[in-house]
Formats: C-alpha cells, structure tokens, sequence
C-alpha cells in the first residue's frame, strides 16, 4: 500500500465520521443555543435546564437518524472492502 492510498483511506475515515455524528452534534448545538437564549433572556441560570433538553434531544435525534447513519456506514464499508485486493 502506497502512502498515498493510506492517507486517502485516513482522510475517508474521518469524512465517513464527520458526516455520521453531523446531523445528531447539529440537533445538539440548536438546542443548546436556543436554551442558551432562553436563559439570557429570562436570566435564569439554572445548570440542569441546560444538560436535560439537549440529551433529551440527542437521544431523539439519535433514534431518528439511525437508520441513514447506518445506510451511510455501511455503503463506506462496502466501498472499502470492494477496494481490497484480496
């Protein structure tokens, strides 16, 4: 293996990770600023109203996006291995 192609495949790996957690780290970040807004607003700075929603959300967000995160992984891994040179 070239170095080439092990820094390809490296590069791949990361892209493949970036885009699996993408859609359920978003969910996390609007809900977070939306609650951070909440709390400018209303100068409520109470530490639990910040951690209970956003995992609330995340699990939601988690059990919705599953199934393509799954699809996305496993056609990455079908390509992978359908490189190999076995």
């Amino acid at each position: 293996m070239e170095i080439a192609d092990a820094l390809e495949l490296g590069r791949n790996a990361l892209w493949m990770t970036l885009v699996a957690s993408a859609p359920i780290l978003a969910v996390g970040l609007v809900v977070g600023l939306v609650i951070a807004l909440f709390q400018a607003v209303t100068q409520l700075q109470e530490q639990t109203l910040t951690f209970v929603p956003k995992i609330a959300a995340t699990v939601i967000a988690a059990v919705i996006f599953v199934p393509w995160i799954t699809e996305e992984v496993l056609t990455y891994t079908r390509g992978l291995l359908a490189s190999l040179p076995w």
